[in-house]
């Protein structure tokens, strides 16, 4: 199942005035730990999966990288990629990594922010990603900590008389499978599964895990964006790095 969030004009316009304030989780918390594991991208080929915009896509070619594409299922991210990002070793197309034909072994890394936990086969990605990169590749992606993709979209803050935070609840952690919840719309769908259910699909499929991160807001993180302070708490999202072998 392809949910295309993206293409919803109300979900898509409320996403933009988001991502337009300099103060938010993707660029304080997501964006700084996903670059601390970037590898060298000097004459790399390159494929971003669910590029959004194509920012991060740009950057690669920024970083030296001797092909880049980025792909996305909405019709508004790639439209709005194209506008914004321009070279002729980058390109943007709007398809679905499931349905794109990559040769085996022609890619040297990966990534992906925050956009695997939208598809709903996930033994399907990682599979169809090791064949796609060459021995010793890279694949890097964040998405959702699956602390907060277990309670079938219900809030699970526990808060007391005054509303101040007591502890954050999990349950159906164990459960896996779809999800909705309502973020910016209602009944967005994601799909939840466990820790060990990532990390051992990687492993399933010849990819050796090199670094896991649940992000820690910094110092200044928690000063321009005091809402932070619950990631101390509980993580919002899960990091990984992992090398084809």
């Amino acid at each position: 199942m392809k949910q295309n969030i993206y293409d919803n004009d109300t979900f898509f316009g409320k996403y933009q005035e988001i991502r337009a304030r300099e103060n938010n989780y993707n660029n304080l918390l997501e964006q700084p730990n996903f670059f601390t594991l970037l590898p060298s991208l000097q004459n790399k080929i390159v494929l971003d999966i669910g590029c959004g915009i194509g920012d991060f896509t740009a950057y690669c070619i920024d970083q030296g990288a001797k092909q880049v594409t980025g792909i996305d299922i909405s019709s508004n991210m790639i439209t709005n990629a194209k506008k914004r990002h321009i070279h002729e070793n980058l390109s943007f197309e709007q398809i679905a990594f499931e349905d794109m034909i990559v040769p085996n072994g022609t890619i040297d890394f990966i990534s992906s922010s925050l956009a695997f936990h939208y598809i709903a086969d996930f033994q399907l990605l990682i599979k169809k990603i090791s064949t796609a990169l060459c021995e010793g590749g890279i694949l890097l992606f964040s998405l959702e900590h699956p602390m907060v993709t277990a309670n079938k979209g219900k809030e699970s803050w526990i808060t007391n008389e005054e509303g101040n935070y007591l502890h954050f609840a999990v349950n159906n952690y164990q459960d896996e499978g779809l999800r909705t919840q309502n973020w910016l719309v209602d009944h967005v769908i994601m799909y939840h599964r466990t820790i060990s259910t990532i990390l051992n699909t990687l492993i399933e499929n010849g990819l050796q895990i090199e670094k896991v991160i649940e992000p820690i807001p910094t110092e200044e993180a928690l000063r321009n964006l005091p809402s932070l302070n619950k990631e101390l708490r509980r993580p919002s999202f899960l990091i990984v790095r992992a090398k084809k072998v």
